[in-house]
């Protein structure tokens, strides 16, 4: 009887490293996770250890593979976005901490850019606001910043990339320097429409050629994995941005299908078809991915805070001692007794972009008690989340039916309900949790062969669970508007 096969997917996020393999199905057969710490130097700069995320990944994918009860066909890559790796071609070791998504240490140049009217240029090349968030203002101040970097980088002795790169070069020992084409638009440096690292925005933030890494398909080779016993010779068959990867986990292949991922942040993501979509209220145009031959285009809008509340209110506030304790908590109290809770604490992202925005609560009096804190926090993830949908469907002209939701928030059965009464729409659980992951997975059978193509991917989709609206609809209008006003007075 033959063994059966897996893909194994590198789920490389903002706090865990993970490995998780998938059968023929589907279906996730196991998991290995490692928690790595972020640092804060100073307020807004958010970091990271590249060296430790290498370690950490690479012991779970060989405790990955030590447990998958079968052969593994290939290997797919995700991972966090937009935050910044640099390192010695020489030696392999980083050059100076990774600079993370949420950093904020570059507000003060991006002022400068559109102080000096270059927005319109750089989204009409890359579909991104100037913001922090993305990579290109970061590596520019490595460069300006690390001494020796420069130089370094213009003999092409020092390598940029995104996490993915910095995995696939270590997981093939330096022979392949490459990123796909999600990520790639997700730095500031990449035009979209063109395809390729554009010259003049390379020029503007003063980055060489040289460091920049191959930008390939997000289903194709990536080399094979070399010098790990557990994985030798494993075929590198796929890499998407996080939520790139959830996007096609969910199958949202075709145009008009929508998803939000619920973790450190939240993430939302409209299939767009094969043409860019132009944005004038805050949505971003990026690559959703490139496959079998198609470049397809996706509307994204971005909560820069969600799950992360919930950690500030353990580690924090020491309000609560798990994030489980919430859903309890918010439902203990019939609302939240007049508090708003504005989360900003690394800004505001759609529609809002104001990278200066910092964490608000109002509305709190003698009466105010920890669950409705708790409440609080929990209902402003939903109510970002509605108005990055707002935006969507203004946008866009569709009136969306559903939105498929995946992520670690979604357990919280709280958000999940209150999502859909404030959106009036409903709110899908996929049967598959790590969808994520599980586009990693897809995205490197498919060029490994492990899957037929996207029309076997699609019927492998099925529902856990939906939540549908129950509010009243003045209720709703209340509840909204008083969020409007809550922001209103922030960014004031």
């Amino acid at each position: 009887m033959e063994r059966p096969q897996y893909i194994l997917a590198l789920d490389q996020g903002t706090t865990s490293c993970r490995a998780i393999w998938f059968n023929q199905e589907g279906q996730a057969a196991g998991t290995v996770q490692r928690e790595y710490a972020q640092s804060y130097p100073r307020s807004g700069w958010v970091e990271q250890d590249a060296a430790e995320i290498w370690s950490l990944q690479r012991e779970v994918m060989r405790e990955a593979a030590s447990r998958a009860d079968g052969a593994i066909a290939a290997i797919g890559i995700t991972n966090q976005r937009e935050t910044v790796i640099v390192w010695d071609k020489l030696t392999g070791k980083p050059l100076h901490p990774a600079i993370g998504w949420q950093c904020r240490r570059t507000a003060e140049q991006c002022a400068e850019l559109k102080a000096n009217g270059l927005e319109d240029m750089i989204r009409a090349k890359t579909g991104l606001l100037i913001d922090p968030y993305f990579s290109g203002t970061k590596l520019a101040w490595l460069l300006r910043e690390v001494p020796g970097l420069r130089e370094k980088a213009e003999r092409g002795e020092a390598l940029f990339g995104t996490v993915d790169s910095w995995l696939i070069w270590n997981l093939t020992c330096g022979r392949v320097h490459a990123t796909d084409v999600s990520n790639a638009s997700r730095t500031m440096l990449f035009n979209i429409h063109k395809l390729e690292w554009d010259e003049e925005l390379c020029r503007l933030f003063g980055v060489p050629a040289a460091m920049l890494p191959e930008v390939r398909p997000s289903s194709g080779d990536f080399g094979v994995v070399t010098g790990i016993p557990e994985c030798e010779g494993i075929p590198i068959a796929g890499a998407a941005g996080d939520q790139q990867a959830a996007l096609f986990g969910q199958a949202c292949h075709e145009e008009g299908m929508l998803k939000n991922t619920y973790g450190t942040g939240c993430f939302l993501l409209m299939n767009t078809g094969e043409r860019p979509a132009d944005s004038r209220h805050g949505l971003l145009t990026t690559v959703a991915w490139q496959v079998e031959g198609r470049t397809e285009y996706a509307l994204e809008g971005s909560v820069f805070t969600a799950g992360a509340v919930v950690q500030w209110l353990r580690d924090g506030l020491s309000l609560i001692r798990e994030a489980g304790e919430t859903e309890a908590l918010a439902l203990s109290v019939p609302d939240t007794d007049g508090i708003y809770f504005v989360p900003a604490f690394n800004g505001l992202g759609t529609p809002y972009w104001n990278p200066d925005a910092r964490g608000m609560i109002t509305g709190i009096s003698r009466g105010t008690r920890k669950e409705h804190i708790v409440r609080a926090a929990l209902e402003a993830v939903a109510y970002q989340t509605a108005d990055v949908i707002r935006v969507m469907e203004r946008e866009s002209g569709i009136a969306l039916n559903e939105l498929r939701a995946d992520g670690g928030m979604v357990r919280n059965r709280f958000l999940m309900q209150f999502q859909a009464d404030i959106l009036n729409r409903s709110v899908s659980l996929p049967e598959e949790a790590e969808t994520t992951a599980l586009g990693a997975a897809y995205l490197a059978g498919l060029h490994a062969g492990f899957w037929s193509g996207r029309e076997e991917i699609r019927q492998r989709w099925t529902e856990r669970e939906r939540y549908t609206p129950r509010m009243e609809a003045s209720e709703r209008e209340r509840l909204y508007a008083e969020w409007e006003r809550a922001v209103k007075r922030q960014l004031r």
